[in-house]
């Protein structure tokens, strides 16, 4: 961390317009020339020439002192923290129109730069959406893409548990600091994130969660992200709100359909009726995004919990696999549908299913 990079710290507590023009000023390629122009250019000269236009030196004075106390509780915690003049300040969110001018997180950085979609839902979400949720994390993070998601109660969970079960990468991005685990039950989900990606915040630390700060976060979420797929959301949902971020950043808006009785669901339908894609598969998303990196991790075939249990040669009914695997028959439905259009498992007389040599699907199987 350079001086220079303190100052970008320091524009966290700034709230207004003031904030917002330096960071578009900033994110403008234009603005950014300007910088090396100057005689001993550099983001610390920038920023103080606009702290004059901007705010009154004792404003100025109280910023920087808060900042230098959060840099100092980051490195007694371990975080790393990303300014956006870090080359490592993900590409995707600096593209936004108000990026946020610091990141602070627990786990990989490099994850941030990774190919990503955003799976987000209701928190008190249904079996069918926690469900829906959960296969789309493990279905994408096999392929290679990371899960993005809240941490929040219900699909986000679900979205990330899906991910980590198949060993894929996942972040996490919090309405509070990256210290402070928001809910308090998803302290263990939290650090498996941190194991296989990473706890984002833009909140220093010691921030709790307030009502304020999740609308903010959403914009991360979605910022990160090449695409949002909504899975379950009232027509109040808290996700419209990273469905509308989504398109205001230019990203991709996906839904999934659900029950037309209940009225869980009307958001995401009325997103679907407004041209949002339509998601029942993973292809689905993958259609629009393009496929991940030749060299991305892919989940093990002996991961899966329906494979590993099954010898190549013989067929296995509906009550077999049901016993072998341990999944309850609306789980393992599904599951299986997913390996019949991977490819990885066959159905044969009988209704009878066997395991295959494939990975994939071949051209054309999907229909």
């Amino acid at each position: 961390m350079t001086t220079d990079d303190w100052v970008a710290v320091a524009m966290m507590w700034w709230r207004g317009g003031g904030r917002a023009a330096i960071a578009r000023w900033l994110s403008d390629p234009a603005g950014a020339a300007r910088i090396g122009q100057e005689p001993g250019g550099s983001l610390r000269t920038a920023m103080a020439t606009i702290d004059a236009r901007l705010a009154a030196p004792d404003r100025v004075a109280g910023a920087r002192a808060a900042a230098h106390h959060a840099l100092q509780a980051a490195r007694s915690a371990g975080m790393t923290v990303l300014p956006w003049s870090d080359s490592r300040y993900p590409t995707m969110l600096a593209a936004i129109p108000d990026p946020p001018p610091v990141l602070w997180l627990r786990g990989c950085a490099e994850a941030l730069q990774t190919p990503s979609v955003a799976i987000v839902g209701s928190r008190a979400g249904s079996a069918y959406a926690r469900e829906v949720g959960q296969e789309l994390g493990s279905a994408l993070a096999s392929r290679g893409v990371t899960v993005v998601s809240g941490l929040a109660r219900g699909v986000d969970a679900s979205a990330h548990r899906g991910a980590l079960a198949v060993d894929g990468r996942t972040v996490a991005v919090l309405g509070s600091s990256v210290d402070i685990v928001y809910p308090p039950e998803h302290t263990s989900l939290a650090t498996d994130v941190v194991r296989r990606g990473a706890l984002v915040s833009e909140l220093p630390p010691g921030t709790m969660p307030r009502p304020s700060h999740f609308p903010l976060r959403n914009r991360l979420i979605s910022g990160l992200s090449r695409a949002v797929v909504v899975v379950e959301a009232a027509e109040r949902s808290g996700s419209l709100i990273t469905a509308r971020l989504a398109l205001e950043q230019g990203r991709e808006v996906m839904a999934v359909p659900g029950n037309v009785l209940s009225g869980r669901n009307r958001g995401a339908h009325a997103l679907i009726k407004d041209g949002a894609k339509l998601v029942e598969h993973v292809d689905d998303i993958l259609e629009e995004i393009g496929p991940a990196p030749a060299d991305a991790p892919t989940a093990r075939p002996s991961e899966d919990p329906v494979l590993r249990h099954l010898a190549r040669g013989d067929s296995y009914d509906f009550d077999e696999l049901i016993a072998l695997s341990g999944l309850d028959g609306p789980r393992l439905l599904p599951r299986l549908l997913e390996l019949e259009l991977d490819g990885r498992l066959a159905r044969g007389a009988g209704g009878r299913f066997r395991r295959t040599t494939n990975r994939r699907a071949p051209p054309g199987a999907r229909e």
